[in-house]
């Protein structure tokens, strides 16, 4: 699980059937200090989350799939699961 930022979606016309209907994003994961990392994930968009939206992502493929509506078979890896108002760090 880790906290990203929405940089972007994905248009495909071809895909499993399981995404129809189905909103991806690019997320953009980020440092505990909120900059952004060089890395990314493609996930499915559970929530409703948009560009530039702070998010949680669940990035193990079983958790991500137990999100989705009871541990589905589909290809999935990663879930946008919350949007993120506010994170306070105290360490």
């Amino acid at each position: 699980m880790y906290i990203g930022r929405v940089i972007g979606h994905v248009v495909a016309t071809i895909k499993h059937p399981f995404f129809e209907g189905r909103k991806l994003l690019i997320v953009q994961k980020l440092n505990l200090n909120g900059t952004p990392s060089k890395t990314y994930d493609i996930a499915v968009d559970d929530v409703q989350a948009g560009i530039g939206d702070k998010v949680l992502i669940v990035d193990e493929g079983s958790g991500a799939r137990q999100i989705l509506h009871g541990g589905t078979t589909a290809p999935v890896r990663a879930v946008v699961a919350g949007i993120i108002d506010d994170v306070e760090i105290t360490a």
